[in-house]
């Protein structure tokens, strides 16, 4: 149906986009897993973003990709690097008895 309500038939049109080459493998295999091409799963995508008029899942930055946390990482490496890590155990780990 479109907007008012009257039934039509669709008609397929191509869309072009780059991906990482990478994200593609990823899709690709996970795709695979679920039974369904790319292009499938781009259409319920696509299907559900139209229906909803939202993105269907939640978009957030992940914070380990923080500047803060990128610089906490830098001067670890740079640490490590000189001979001057100290490591201790974290907390979460828990001794083996």
């Amino acid at each position: 149906m479109d907007v008012k309500g009257v039934l039509y038939m669709a008609q397929p049109v191509n869309v072009n986009f780059k991906l990482d080459a990478d994200v593609k493998k990823r899709m690709e295999w996970a795709c695979s897993e679920l039974g369904l091409s790319m292009s499938a799963a781009f259409t319920i995508f696509a299907k559900k973003v139209g229906r909803e008029c939202r993105i269907p899942f939640e978009v957030s930055a992940d914070p380990f990709y923080s500047e803060s946390n990128i610089r906490y990482l830098e001067q670890k490496k740079r640490e490590i690097d000189e001979g001057k890590a100290h490591f201790a155990e974290h907390d979460l780990i828990e001794e083996a008895d």
